[in-house]
């Protein structure tokens, strides 16, 4: 079944050359996920979390919104008040962030550099204003940005999805 079968970092171009992307460089590679709210990010990386033979690492973002049903501190997000991330910024500890919805998002920038030091592939799940910022940083990475079929089903996406109030689907939409 696909859950057992091995990754493969290998992609080929336009002219048939094959490069193993494990192997681009001996420090681990970054990997952004990106797009918008509900299309999808968060399922596409548990599903590349789930196969074996992979040396991947996903890196966990801090938050100051309140976490959702099952959400653990540390795992899905390291939930912290907005005094915290504020003073992360200040400090330039975090490698990307925004403020979307009234919450701040963002990434510890050390932990992923102990993490690509190390050698692992690091994968960073992010909304697209943070791949941008991760981009003007680290320009090696590869980035992956995933688009909706259409903003009516990311729309129909965020509704059934029920964690947030119409007023902040409208507002994650526009």
């Amino acid at each position: 079944d696909a859950k057992n079968k091995e990754v493969s970092w290998k992609v080929t171009d336009a002219s048939g050359n094959t490069t193993n992307l494990a192997s681009i460089n001996e420090k681990g590679l970054l990997i952004v996920i990106s797009g918008p709210s509900g299309v999808g990010k968060g399922t596409i990386r548990k599903a590349l979390f789930q196969r074996t033979g992979h040396n991947l690492d996903f890196s966990v973002s801090m938050t100051t919104r309140m976490p959702r049903e099952g959400e653990i501190d540390g795992k899905d997000y390291f939930f912290v008040t907005k005094e915290e991330f504020e003073q992360e910024i200040k400090n330039d500890n975090l490698l990307e962030h925004a403020k979307f919805v009234n919450n701040y998002y963002g990434t510890p920038k050390n932990k992923v550099l102990e993490k690509l030091e190390e050698g692992k592939e690091v994968v960073l799940e992010i909304e697209v204003q943070g791949a941008l910022q991760v981009k003007a940083k680290m320009s090696d990475a590869v980035f992956i940005f995933i688009a909706p079929p259409s903003w009516k089903a990311l729309e129909h996406r965020l509704t059934n999805r029920g964690t947030e109030t119409s007023d902040i689907i409208i507002e994650r939409l526009t």
